[in-house]
Parts: C-alpha cells; structure tokens; sequence
C-alpha cells in the first residue's frame, strides 16, 4: 500500500484529501507539527508528499528544499497561489508536478496515481544491489531491509551504490570522493568521514551492524 503524506494546514482541504485516497486504498498521514515536518517525513516514509506552500512557521518551498536534501520521493505541491512564479519555483526547489486550488479531488487522484506508476513501477524493473538481505534500489535511491525502507540523502546513497558495485573489494577513499564529485557534490577527506560515519549509525540503526569494513589507510570494503 502506497504512503501519501500531506502538509497542508487547512483542516477541512486535508480531510477530504485523506478520505478520498482511502477510497483508492492509499495509506494516508496529515502533518501534526508544522515546526517538525521532516521528523514526521522521516518516520513515516511515504511514497508521495503533498505540500502546500503558505504553512505555520516555514513555506512550503523551505520544506521541499528540506526533503530534497534526504529523499527522491514525488511531491506534488498543491497551492491557491499558481501563478507562473510560484510553480516555476516549486519546480526549481525540486517538485515534480503542481495542482492548483481549488482542485477537483478526481484530478488530484489521477495525478497521484500516474506519479506513483512513473515512480514505483518503472523503478521495479530497474536493476538493485543486495547484501546481507539489504536492497539497494537504484531506480528511487532508496536502501530496503526487512520489509523497511531507509532514508539516504544523495552522498549517502552515492557512497553505497560505489561499495556495493565493487563488493568484496576495498574501495579508495579517493574513487568515493570522484564519485561525489561527479553529482557536484565537491566534498573533502574530513566531509567523506563525516558522509560515511552518518551512513554507518543509518545502517546500525537499522539492524546492518558492521556493513561497511573500514581498512585504514586504503578505505572501504563490502565483503
């Protein structure tokens, strides 16, 4: 069942959101704190985010720049401000699509339905990377074990594509960095330890104590 998180702060628009997904079977969650957004997003994973973009404390934009920064999931930004500015900027922060209020809830449907097959079924024929029961999913950059989904944000996800594809041979401090480089992220050796050191609590927090082997001096290994 599909997960669809809503942050919007108009109760009555919220409501009939959740009950029209129930009639097409979607697991649906509402934000309860607006100061804590991306607490929320990340304990309940969804597959799909719908995001205002006037909410208490910070706009929508702030939060869809905040998500970014961990996740590829869709947002769909639904917004009574649709002026050409607004959705030029939804788009540029990193939304996939935009439905203006007030919207049909039919049409609201039938966009979550065709982001969530463009998304999840086309990244299901899309090759993955397994170990030690851990699935690498390198159609939505998402890391799977034991029927969870981790969160990883696009260094993290890079640095374990790279160990998994060379498994069972140490991979250099310096092949990671070029790595990172090549999706500009432009990072130093200090920045790489603090990439994979938060990578590591990830997956111990997740049950995959001891996944990556350090050999110090050479780098990483996945064996």
């Amino acid at each position: 069942m599909y997960r669809i998180l809503i942050v919007e702060d108009d109760p009555g628009i919220a409501e009939a959101i959740v009950q029209q997904a129930k009639k097409w079977d979607l697991d649906v969650r509402c934000i309860q704190n607006f100061r804590a957004v991306i607490e929320e997003f990340s304990e309940y994973n969804p597959h799909l985010v719908l995001l205002d973009i006037s909410l208490p404390f910070f706009n929508g934009y702030h939060w869809c720049g905040e998500i970014r920064k961990i996740s590829n999931v869709p947002i769909l930004f639904i917004s009574s401000a649709s002026d050409n500015m607004n959705i030029v900027m939804a788009m540029n922060m990193g939304a996939d699509d935009f439905i203006a209020k007030p919207f049909d809830q039919s049409v609201l449907m039938a966009k979550i339905q065709a982001m969530l097959r463009r998304t999840y079924d086309f990244a299901a024929s899309l090759p993955m990377l397994e170990y030690r029961g851990a699935r690498l999913n390198t159609g939505d950059n998402t890391l799977a074990y034991q029927g969870r989904q981790i969160c990883l944000t696009k260094n993290e996800y890079r640095i374990l594509l790279t160990l998994m594809e060379n498994k069972g041979k140490v991979v250099s401090r310096e092949k990671l960095m070029e790595r990172l480089w090549e999706t500009d992220s432009f990072i130093d050796e200090n920045t790489l330890t603090v990439n994979v050191n938060r990578l590591r609590k990830k997956l111990d927090a997740a049950g995959l104590t001891d996944f990556i082997t350090t050999k110090f001096g050479v780098g990483y290994l996945i064996a």
